[in-house]
């Protein structure tokens, strides 16, 4: 005897045995059915399972995820493009207090990504997709609010450019819930697209705050928070009715504890500073350095940096499975590097097409460095794992180590975010000038560069051989 599964949607899954217990369940243990549209039966490893209904289901849930995501970068990212504005507003700000309110969404969001990620099991991927959403509706209502009043304090101004944060922790959710309704063999191509299509948040927030607030007469800035309101509500309106919780995803804190004790989760965490980081920090960073540089040119153009970045990101996955993942990162750090210098120069001469073209370079940089230091991840555990005990126990052990390393490097990478902006505003309260923080950042990048090659590529090493 069989039954047939179906969801609360009326999407029909693989048969399986009668009596047979729902994934994540004791054998014995009687087949549940919920309300609040939980699926108590998946099983996306086994192929008939898969393509007798559950691709449809997962991708389903995939696009609604990508939506939700893509809402929350461009929430994460709102600041980068109302800070510039603030003056014509009536603030009066200096320019280490802009850079905070840029930097700060960023340490927020880097900060909730471990607990965003343990969320997903707790409360399941559709019910937490809602809530994520609906707290969005906190900072973009609190910034419509205090940017009509010129004189609120800076103080309060961050607190509410904190808030953006939650923007940044939804990435961690939305990726963790992800990855358990695809098999092992296509959660890249699915992870990428949802990433990819996160980070499309921050280039179309960048573009569309400019031409918002300045329909008609003078700068109405509190545009900026109400014009994704709309968007906040639609996300949970089709999260709640299109999305679901899978009884089988689980929290596993022994994945979080097997990286944690791993010392490539540190050294990866490092090398995605370099990589995620850059690209979150200098999205950020950008449109206050070309307002500040060439203030004759415009915000309007701010944002193909962070669409760049976003859409060669799968690029850099693609190639690193071609050549290795390490060496497209270290080629990543070089091109990052030459980037930095063209800016450096650029600010010599004055020149703002060196300028925002070796930014444009910065940011294909940073987006290819983000999928080859990704793409390493389970190839770095295998490797490590190999000859440690029997093969099948050394691949688990490698997967649950690897699945933590994605949680915390992803984390860990995010501080970049903080980095960057506030680098820049050491360096202009400093020297007033840029070029010292470019120095340093062409410093890390090449520290990094070595770093990564001492690990994974130098003759010698221990993982140089399985060519990462």
């Amino acid at each position: 005897m069989t039954a047939t599964t179906r969801t609360p949607h009326g999407d029909e899954l693989a048969p399986r045995p009668a009596g047979a217990a729902p994934a994540g369940t004791a054998p014995d243990a009687p087949a549940r059915r919920r309300s609040g549209r939980w699926i108590d039966h998946w099983d996306p490893e086994d192929p008939a399972f898969w393509l007798d209904g559950g691709r449809r289901v997962a991708s389903r849930n995939l696009r609604i995820s990508v939506f939700a995501e893509f809402i929350g970068f461009a929430v994460w990212a709102l600041w980068s493009i109302v800070v510039p504005q603030l003056p014509a507003a009536g603030f009066v700000l200096t320019t280490d207090e802009m850079f905070w309110l840029v930097a700060v969404p960023s340490l927020v969001g880097a900060t909730l990504r471990i607990p965003y990620t343990f969320a997903v099991p707790l409360f399941g991927g559709r019910n937490w997709t809602v809530v994520s959403a609906l707290l969005l509706l906190l900072p973009t209502v609190a910034l419509a609010l205090v940017v009509q009043r010129p004189g609120t304090s800076f103080g309060v101004l961050l607190a509410v450019a904190a808030l953006a944060g939650f923007g940044g922790g939804n990435f961690a959710s939305s990726m963790a819930n992800i990855s358990f309704f695809y098999p092992e063999r296509e959660k890249g191509k699915a992870l990428g697209l949802n990433a990819a299509g996160g980070n499309l948040g921050t280039a179309a927030v960048q573009l569309a705050v400019p031409l918002v607030i300045t329909v008609g007469a003078g700068v109405a800035l509190e545009r900026a928070g109400l014009m994704m309101v709309p968007f906040i509500v639609l996300a949970a309106v089709l999260a709640w009715r299109c999305m679901d919780n899978l009884s089988a995803a689980r929290a596993d804190p022994r994945s979080f504890a097997a990286a944690a004790r791993n010392k490539h989760t540190w050294i990866i965490s490092f090398l995605y500073i370099g990589t995620f980081g850059s690209f979150i920090g200098y999205a950020g960073a950008f449109p206050m350095l070309l307002g500040a540089e060439f203030p004759g040119v415009g915000l309007s153009i701010a944002f193909l940096g962070a669409l760049v970045g976003s859409v060669t990101r799968p690029l850099g996955g693609v190639i690193a499975d071609r050549v290795g993942g390490t060496r497209v990162t270290i080629a990543s750090y070089g091109t990052m590097a030459l980037g930095a210098f063209g800016a450096i120069q650029a600010l010599e001469r004055d020149s703002f097409g060196l300028f925002f073209g070796s930014f444009l370079l910065l940011f294909v940089a940073t987006g290819v460095g983000n999928g080859s230091t990704y793409r390493m991840i389970p190839a770095v555990f295998q490797a490590s794992a190999a000859g440690d005990g029997a093969p099948g126990d050394a691949r688990a052990r490698a997967r649950q180590a690897a699945a933590g390393c994605i949680g915390i490097a992803g984390a860990v990478g995010a501080f970049g975010g903080f980095l960057i902006p506030r680098g820049f505003a050491a360096s202009t309260s400093t020297t007033g000038s840029l070029v010292p923080a470019l120095w340093a950042f062409i410093g890390m990048y090449a520290v990094m560069a070595l770093v990564a090659w001492a690990v994974y590529r130098r003759p010698g090493a221990a993982l140089a051989a399985a060519r990462i």
